[in-house]
């Protein structure tokens, strides 16, 4: 057996869905496992994700849309000033680094730009959002353990 019988044998193995296979042959043994139930949990993960976001996006886009020209409005007319934070990527909201961890802000809080306001994780992957601007956090738009779209407020700061 050579080396492409061997390249096209882990080929095969992979696309039939089998997570192991053992070949004994006179000379050899060759055993060729796969993660495939690793992959199917990833998978099962991945797709579950984009699934809960198109259910929910048409109720949390028509309720935005009704509720977002009522908080929009006076916000911009008693604080134009503000300045939102939105999500530079889709994922999960964590307000802390770990549960007993205390927030990376609250409330109150005055930030400075390159200060961590929370972590977002998309993908097993826990991405820090930092801030752009320096000022007070005046409130946090965004529950803990929140799914997050792009481009989704945040925070709003004020930068006075």
């Amino acid at each position: 057996m050579d080396l492409r019988d061997i390249q096209n044998l882990i080929k095969f193995v992979a696309k039939s869905g089998a997570s192991e296979v053992k070949l004994e042959m006179d000379d050899f043994k060759i055993t060729i496992k796969t993660a495939g139930e690793e992959v199917k949990a990833e998978t099962t993960y991945i797709q579950h994700v984009p699934m809960s976001a198109p259910v929910a996006q048409p109720a949390p886009q028509a309720v935005p849309v009704a509720a977002a020209p009522v908080e929009s409005a006076p916000v911009a007319d008693e604080n134009s000033k503000l300045i939102t934070i939105k999500s530079p990527i889709i994922g999960t909201f964590y307000r802390k680094p770990s549960p007993d961890k205390p927030s990376f802000v609250e409330v109150g809080s005055t930030i400075s730009k390159g200060d961590v306001l929370c972590v977002i994780e998309a993908m097993k992957l826990f991405n820090e959002i930092e801030a752009e601007v320096t000022g007070k956090i005046v409130k946090v738009l965004v529950d803990d353990a929140s799914p997050v779209e792009f481009d989704q407020p945040l925070f709003l700061v004020d930068p006075s």
